[in-house]
């Protein structure tokens, strides 16, 4: 019997391998001259020979061949009777083996276990052998025994065959790191170690019969809850649903007690924290009678979350605070913040004016008026003025203009503050009247005149941040008023303004530009005046690098050097700003042809010397020159709306622009190459329009030159130059031609770098739809293959580009062939790559008719497979919302098929069948095809009570387009058989559709009520008298 590989892998490890004396083997007795002589040939089996038994002279194999595969997969064994080198001079194993198995015998030899002679010769004299204890085995004894009885080794870390390592069972103790033993429940998601704490009970095993009732709902809602965290999104969505509808029987203390802790977890993730805020979203309205003792807590999770950076996080706070106001009633909000109000903690105090703003938009300002009052003339503690305050501040910024009937009334609960003995209630003050002029701007100028001497004053002896705040309410009131009084206003305060300059606190600098700019957008501010008071010092305190490096004060440089220049012309701002463009830091420069490209695109150039236009252009060549990857794609934008602003007087600074740009395309870095391209691609329509054809055509032939770019950056930049070139040129004139370009554009099309994807296809397209006739039709129909691989692109500017491409290939080539290469895309398993093929299918129907379309599909639709036939029905909702009006004339034609899919037993089908029905019936509204919608309404209407969301929000939306069509009259009468079922379910989705209609026409409802008769009129009249 063949011994396996474990039996010698046993028996090594037991006994003492020794390799005996090397032996030369001679097949058939030949002659050799070296080992080398021999070759690894099969020899034969003696007669007398046992099977397999290896002598001294010959080896006894079988007669048969050996076969390959086995012997790779179990090479014969080392054995003691032959030498491993005579073993591999035979062939028996190969000389990987050879160098495994040796290598294994010399570690073996060399640790092998120590000798009682060895030991003697080692150890002085006097050591004896100790006697083990009785009952005493080694380990390696055990180890041994239990293999002989059991034959495994999961113990020791190998499984039971020894080809793989395993983790011994007791090598880890889940003990040992807090994890409890045990699963949880069958459908339940598994528990993280993090959720452990709040989970944790769902994995003891207990009888909920033995449960109180309020522990069974506790119990439940833990498992709702970790469905909703931790579960896939059926799931969550289903226990979303059953928590909301069964919020009342499981009570807020369940709820609230076990989704609080779970938002206050530093280990909560952005989308299960917004699981967690909808789940209390939903149930807020449900449990308003039980949910006053827990607001305190509620307000105390969700807070926070109204300074979030994140503005969906905001605006889901903001909604359960809404909610939470709601409910509960102003009374209990009050109590419940009341010491929040005055607390010491300015962050507490922020928080607490946030919420009340929210509640004040929720409940209204009259509701909230007089305690807004109140606590802004609190006698008790600054703190409550202070926050009195910034409610007042935070309800301007939330409300917005809505503020404006009660502006007055605001004014004044904040004018007395303008005077107040603590300096920040004073600050808080003015800023909130700046957000209130602010938030009503233009209007409401008489409401701040309590507030005027008080601004005025305080701006005179105030320093600082303090005189930053007055400067800025001063500044939001003066484009309220009247130009002879913003006239007389801004001519007192702009003396003060001017010295505010020289700050070296960047809130000033940054408060006084934005006054600056405030001042001298008014209609009362004259050229003169801001080119004699402002402009010098402007331009002396805030064209520095200091203020450019600053996002902030960057922007604001920005928009107030523009807004001067609207006054004081173009020349003034523009001739010393000039300077600027060749800076030695990077940042002024990009400041200074920002600034330059905006003002001369508002306000134009025809003011610029032909000297001025030169030092632009000039300027322009030395930042693009020096750019760096940081900024270059603002110097290229600027550089090319200065030179458009040019218009045909930009024609003498052409000639040296392309130089440069031919001489970047040639570097051999690749930023410059890339920025050479880029700016060609800005400067065409400029070429164009001074008629520099051929200057045009001289850049094409060039970027045609270099489309063998290695950098995709780069390779991007130049199909975009092309791109423009010939948008500007047309197909005929463009240079190279259009039947040597295109070939090229080909396999650059499947270029992996998304903006090469981007712009190839852009390219093809726009020669597809201008210049067709300039290439064959094979060549069309082989890029038409290679487009299907960029209908899957990641990126949607690329699908939406490359299904337009298909479009103008189907118009000039003929839909048909186009139609059976997207045809056979509905059949691959590939999602995203079966909807970008509907809707390229429906834009070829637009493009060339539906009538080229619609009988192919119909065709495929007899294919009995469920993705070939859901694609069709998803491209024929594509088609009929793109052709709008016309589908009058295939409506027909297409009803068989839809009663087909609302017939079918899959819920997909009937999903899509409706969005059919819905586009038809908003295309057909007018078209006097009434009779088909009618038809179709029944197939609708049955679907009312399907249980899949996806498909009763199609359901709906195609009942509401039929009632734009049909009118509300035909699905009241359909309404009113189940608006008073016996069933509750069957009412909610009648009285659903029954509001839908009440809410959209009203009006035209009116005459199909039900005429209701009085049978005892002297208690109820129900006739109407109009």
């Amino acid at each position: 019997m063949k011994r396996s590989r474990d039996d010698d892998h046993h028996r090594n490890q037991e006994e003492e391998v020794k390799e005996p004396p090397k032996q030369k083997i001679k097949p058939n007795n030949a002659p050799y001259r070296s080992q080398w002589d021999l070759k690894p040939t099969m020899i034969k089996e003696e007669a007398k020979g046992e099977k397999g038994k290896i002598d001294n002279k010959t080896i006894n194999i079988k007669d048969e061949p050996i076969n390959e595969s086995q012997e790779n997969k179990e090479p014969i064994e080392k054995t003691n009777k032959i030498s491993l080198h005579d073993q591999l001079m035979a062939g028996i194993i190969t000389p990987k083996e050879y160098v495994t198995l040796k290598n294994e015998q010399e570690y073996k030899w060399r640790n092998r276990a120590f000798t009682t002679e060895m030991l003697n010769e080692l150890l002085p004299v006097g050591f004896e052998i100790a006697t083990p204890p009785e009952g005493y085995e080694q380990k390696r004894q055990m180890e041994l025994k239990q293999k002989q009885e059991t034959g495994s080794l999961t113990n020791v870390g190998v499984n039971e065959k020894g080809d793989y390592y395993t983790i011994p069972e007791d090598a880890v103790n889940p003990e040992d790191f807090n994890v409890p033993l045990g699963d949880t429940e069958e459908g339940l998601p598994s528990i993280k170690p993090d959720d452990m704490k709040f989970f944790a009970p769902l994995l003891e095993e207990v009888n909920e019969e033995e449960l109180t009732k309020e522990e069974r709902n506790e119990r439940h809602v833990m498992k709702l809850l970790l469905k909703i965290k931790c579960g896939e999104p059926i799931a969550r969505r289903k226990s979303m649903r059953t928590i909301t509808l069964r919020a009342t029987q499981f009570g807020a203390k369940a709820i609230f007690t076990q989704v609080l802790p779970i938002l206050l977890s530093t280990t909560l993730e952005e989308y299960e924290r917004h699981n967690m805020l909808k789940v209390i979203d939903r149930v807020l309205i449900k449990l308003a009678d039980q949910l006053k003792p827990f607001v305190h807590k509620i307000l105390y999770v969700t807070a926070p979350l109204l300074i979030n950076e994140d503005y969906f996080v905001r605006t889901e706070a903001k909604e359960i605070i809404s909610n939470v106001a709601k409910a509960v009633g102003l009374v209990t909000m009050i109590r419940v913040m009341r010491l929040e109000l005055e607390t010491p903690e300015e962050y507490v105090r922020n928080i607490t004016a946030r919420i009340f703003a929210v509640v004040t938009s929720t409940l209204g300002i009259p509701a909230v008026e007089q305690f807004i009052q109140v606590v802004c003339k609190s006698k008790q503690s600054w703190e409550a003025r202070h926050t009195g305050t910034k409610i007042v501040q935070q309800i301007a910024r939330l409300m917005g203009l809505a503020v404006l009937p009660h502006l007055k009334s605001l004014v004044n609960m904040v004018a007395d503050n303008l005077k107040d003995k603590e300096h920040r209630v004073r600050i808080m003050a003015a800023q909130t009247i700046a957000d209130l002029a602010n938030a009503v701007q233009p209007y409401g100028i008489e409401a701040f005149d309590p507030v005027l001497r008080s601004l005025w004053e305080g701006a005179h002896h105030h320093r600082g941040r303090g005189l930053a705040a007055f400067l800025k309410a001063i500044g939001f009131i003066i484009p309220l008023m009247s130009p002879e009084h913003a006239h007389h206003y801004t001519m007192n305060i702009m003396n003060t303004v001017v010295k505010q300059f020289s700050s070296n606190d960047d809130h000033v600098k940054r408060t006084v530009l934005k006054v600056v700019s405030q001042c001298v957008s008014t209609d009362g501010i004259e050229g003169h005046f801001v080119r004699s008071v402002i402009l010098d010092d402007f331009l002396k305190f805030f064209w520095q690098p200091r203020m450019a490096h600053d996002r902030r004060n960057y922007r604001e440089v920005v928009n107030t050097t523009i807004a001067i220049a609207e006054k004081a012309g173009v020349v003034p701002i523009v001739e010393p700003i000039c300077e600027f463009m060749k800076h030695d830091n990077e940042v002024m420069r990009k400041m200074a042809i920002e600034s330059i490209s905006r003002i001369l695109s508002k306000l134009g150039a025809t003011a610029l010397s032909e000297r001025l236009q030169e030092q632009l252009v000039d300027g322009c060549r030395f930042a693009f020159d020096s750019a760096v990857d940081l900024h270059f794609a603002v110097l290229l934008k600027g550089f090319g709306q200065i030179l458009k602003s040019f218009g045909k007087m930009a024609k003498p600074h052409l000639p040296e622009t392309l130089g440069s740009i031919k001489y970047n395309l040639s570097n051999n870095r690749a930023l410059s190459r890339q920025m050479a391209a880029e700016l060609i691609g800005e400067i065409a329509p400029v070429l164009s329009e001074c008629n520099e054809i051929s200057a045009l055509q001289h850049m094409g032939q060039i970027l045609y030159e270099h489309l063998n770019e290695e950098y995709p950056e780069v390779l991007s930049s130049i199909v975009k130059g092309l791109y423009a070139i010939t948008k500007v040129l047309g197909m005929s004139q463009m240079q190279p031609p259009i039947r040597d370009l295109l070939p090229r554009m080909a396999p650059i099309m499947m270029n992996r770098h998304e903006k090469v994807q981007l712009y190839s296809v852009k390219l093809i397209g726009l020669i597809a739809d201008k210049g067709s006739e300039h290439v064959i039709s094979q060549e069309w129909m082989r890029i038409c293959f290679k487009l299907l691989e960029l209908l899957k692109a990641f990126k949607k500017s690329i699908r939406q580009a490359a299904m337009r491409t298909f479009g103008y290939i189907a118009r000039c080539i003929g839909p048909q062939e186009v139609i059976s290469a997207l045809l056979d895309h509905l059949k691959v398993q590939e999602r995203q790559l079966r909807v970008c093929t509907t809707v390229a299918i429906a834009v070829v129907g637009e493009t060339c008719g539906p009538f080229t379309v619609i009988p192919s599909l119909m065709t495929e639709y007899r294919i009995p497979e469920m993705n070939v036939q859901n694609g069709v029905l998803k491209a024929l909702a594509y088609l009929f919302e793109y052709i709008a009006d016309d589908c009058k004339d295939y409506i027909y034609a297409v009803v068989p098929l839809i009663q087909d899919a609302m017939m079918e037993r899959d819920h997909v089908h009937r999903h899509l069948g409706s969005n059919i029905i819905q586009q038809l019936a908003l295309g057909c509204y007018g078209q006097n095809r009434e009779d088909a919608l009618i038809h179709l309404l029944n197939f609708v209407w049955p679907n009312l009570f399907e249980i899949d969301i996806h498909v009763i929000q199609s359901v709906m939306n195609a009942l509401d387009a039929l009632r734009v069509a049909l009118g509300p009259t035909i699905l009241l009468l359909y309404t009113y058989q189940g608006l008073f079922h016996a069933a509750q379910k069957v009412r909610s989705r009648y009285w659903k559709v029954y509001n839908n209609i009440i809410q959209s026409s009203q009006d035209a409802a009116v005459p199909s009520y039900p005429r209701i008769l009085s049978e005892h009129p002297e208690r109820n009249d129900y006739n109407r008298y109009e």
